[in-house]
């Protein structure tokens, strides 16, 4: 059986491993906002640890309409961010839901396909260049 999306104008994850992902078959390699509306962004953010309110703000940024939805990937595992840092999103009442990256690439093309106002914040974690003995 072939499946087809609802839409095919938008950018689509086509692959993801760990520590990169492809949208419309370009590779990435760190942390970048994708958006239903056509939007791929670099995110300054390589790790959960150093997320602000200010990431989280950004993704009001870029497009013409807010998203309905905001779907932040976590990393490799799922993390939940203090509500806090969402808040300029929940007072804009933007949905956020958390989950691992790759859930998120997939839940992201599923919602892009049926057209929704969606923005993904992926993080893809890269190594510390420059580690502290001791740490690795």
């Amino acid at each position: 059986m072939k499946l087809h999306a609802d839409r095919n104008d938008h950018l689509a994850i086509t692959a993801y491993g760990e520590g990169w992902l492809a949208i419309n078959g370009q590779r990435h390699e760190s942390s970048l906002v994708i958006s239903s509306s056509g939007r791929v962004d670099a995110w300054d953010c390589r790790q959960f640890e150093d997320l602000t309110a200010a990431h989280f703000s950004a993704l009001l940024q870029g497009d013409a309409q807010p998203p309905e939805l905001v779907i932040f990937g976590s990393g490799s595992r799922l993390r939940f961010v203090p509500p806090s840092l969402l808040a300029q999103l929940t007072a804009r009442r933007v949905g956020v839901e958390t989950m691992d990256t790759q859930a998120a690439c997939r839940t992201y093309n599923i919602l892009a396909g049926e057209g929704r106002r969606v923005v993904a914040a992926l993080l893809l974690p890269r190594p510390d260049p420059h580690p502290t003995p001791g740490s690795g």
